[in-house]
């Protein structure tokens, strides 16, 4: 496994691959990697002939109240992890790199950008749709692979690049959880034991909806209000959303749609946490 910080010696190494025919699948992600990052890893190099990561903690997606500065950095950790997981390149571009003195172009992804998440960070996906263009741009892989737990990312991200006929198949690979049903996420370790047991409410109100859409429930409305309930009356969280939405347009929804899925968004404590879960329109008729 080789690393480089420079974007012509990553692309040179690139290149090189192609060269040989070779198909190049990236996990970009932020470091202090965990299951739901290595997973990622494993299905690129499944799918492709050449993995490559990049770790790269992206400032300009985080709000000026969030936690860039503690934001965990393990790199050597992160490092043996990519290798066991069989990664062949790791990126890590410095900020300097990514974000050259005079730098002033930004892309935004405006609909899909706008709700959930948007509403809470407003500046957080034009920070990561401009960062995301440029490490794609810079790496140029067949299939880029991002993770189901940020669904709106993914979303946004597919549809930047069909909008900008960025030439990348972008694929989204499953939430990866604890044995107790708590998504992984890197933020996870910034939660105290009863704050972890609070997050719990999240995933067991996704249960919920599930459940209830199994049953026959077509009243969302009254699902997104038992999942609100759930979250809000729980101990240490702070509920942001718990929503059902088109899985397309990402547009909230009160009757069942072919596809839809549920997510939610709570502060335990002062961590931020995201959380969904596809629910199926067979369970729904």
């Amino acid at each position: 496994m080789e690393t480089v910080s420079e974007i012509p010696a990553l692309r040179k190494l690139v290149d090189a691959q192609r060269k040989q025919n070779a198909s190049i699948g990236f996990v970009p992600t932020m470091g202090a990697l965990h299951a739901g990052h290595v997973s990622l890893i494993e299905a690129a190099r499944r799918d492709c002939d050449f993995v490559v990561v990049s770790i790269f903690v992206n400032p300009t997606q985080f709000g000026p109240s969030e936690d860039f500065e503690k934001y965990p950095r393990v790199v050597e950790q992160d490092l043996a992890q990519c290798h066991k997981a069989g990664a062949d390149l790791v990126w890590l571009p410095t900020t300097e790199i990514m974000y050259p003195e005079n730098f002033s172009t930004c892309v935004t992804v405006k609909t899909l950008s706008q709700v959930l998440e948007g509403k809470t960070r407003p500046d957080h996906f034009e920070g990561v749709t401009t960062v995301v263009t440029k490490l794609l741009l810079s790496c140029l892989p067949d299939v880029a692979y991002f993770g189901a737990k940020d669904y709106q990312q993914q979303a946004i991200v597919r549809r930047m690049c069909l909008d900008l006929n960025i030439p990348v198949e972008i694929k989204t690979c499953p939430i990866i959880r604890d044995t107790d049903g708590l998504a992984l996420s890197s933020r996870n370790a910034y939660l105290s034991e009863s704050e972890r047991e609070s997050a719990l409410s999240l995933s067991r109100a996704l249960i919920l909806a599930e459940e209830l859409v199994n049953a026959g429930e077509t009243d969302l409305n009254q699902l997104k209000a038992e999942m609100q309930q759930l979250i809000s009356s729980t101990p240490l969280l702070k509920l942001d959303y718990a929503t059902i939405v088109d899985a397309d347009t990402l547009e909230e929804i009160s009757t069942p749609q072919p596809a839809m899925v549920a997510l939610v968004a709570a502060y335990a404590g002062a961590t931020r946490l995201i959380d969904n879960c596809p629910l199926s329109v067979d369970s729904a008729q």
